[in-house]
């Protein structure tokens, strides 16, 4: 009644056997496949866990050098600065780890808030206090008086070149770990089962225990267990390529750690950008 280890000569093994072979073989290629995809997902994950510490602490440095320019350099407005600059560099952050939000987005909420902060503690320090519907009315005009010229624009196009490849680089290895996450559970069919016994155990019903498979009757069997899954292949090398790319580029023209650290830089021409221009903006607030 056997129905996978079929021989002529005499055997000890049974059907139950057969089972048993069947079962042992489900559970060795699951715990081979984990064993080999734990070493792929701990390096993957080890990757995530660099990536975004490096980020992290360049936001911190970046986001400390920012406000260092406000309490030195722009005093009167340093305190109320700080809830505008601690909100882009959140906002950058969930950038980076995939939130539904854009770097121009992030730029010009900071700059919308900037704005009333500038104009009242620095071109017209005579200011005391504005009302809350005047504060508004600046922020939301912001954008089309314009006081910060070209440096809120240029800001935006050069955060949004390194940030993109860091954003994709985090997806694209969190990527990884769901695909190999759900490979790792792909069922074996009965014939691979069949397959692995034939392979592997029906020799032990004919007292040849020791005896191991060759390498090319090994693939084969391999194969035909795997081919639900190797149509992966040409996308998983493609994959590999994608985050090569991405680290080259965050290595050269896409390189975080200028951009975040340039960001200093932007904040301090637009807001002197605007002081140049003080009694225009005046003038053009008063109209508006």
């Amino acid at each position: 009644d056997l129905q996978i280890c079929q021989h002529r000569a005499p055997t000890c093994c049974t059907k139950k056997m057969e089972e048993s072979y069947q079962a042992a073989v489900r559970r060795e290629r699951t715990q081979s496949i984990q064993a080999l995809n734990f070493e792929l997902k701990y390096m993957i994950v080890g990757h995530i866990t660099a990536f975004q510490e490096a980020f992290e602490s360049l936001l911190r440095f970046a986001e400390n050098r920012t406000s260092s320019l406000f309490e030195t350099a722009y005093r009167p407005m340093a305190k109320e600065a700080a809830e505008p600059v601690k909100e882009l560099y959140t906002d950058i952050s969930l950038y980076i780890l995939g939130a539904e939000t854009t770097v121009e987005s992030a730029v010009v909420r900071f700059f919308d808030s900037l704005f009333p902060l500038v104009y009242s503690r620095l071109i017209n320090p005579g200011i005391t206090d504005l009302s809350e519907d005047y504060t508004e009315c600046l922020r939301l005009t912001r954008q089309d008086i314009n006081p910060f010229g070209r440096y809120s624009k240029n800001m935006v196009t050069e955060l949004s070149k390194s940030l993109w490849a860091s954003r994709m680089l985090s997806q694209a290895l969190s990527l990884g770990i769901e695909v190999i996450n759900t490979t790792e559970h792909a069922a074996l069919t009965k014939e691979c089962s069949k397959a692995l016994v034939k392979m592997q155990y029906c020799p032990h019903c004919q007292g040849l225990t020791l005896i191991r498979p060759c390498v090319g009757y090994c693939l084969n069997v391999m194969r035909g267990c795997l081919a639900s899954v190797s149509e992966l292949d040409a996308q998983w090398r493609e994959y590999i390529s994608t985050l090569e790319y991405l680290t080259n580029e965050m290595a050269a023209s896409h390189d975080l750690e200028i951009a975040l650290t340039g960001i200093r830089n932007s904040i301090n021409e637009a807001i002197l950008h605007a002081q140049l221009n003080g009694p225009q903006l005046s003038a053009t607030v008063s109209a508006v």
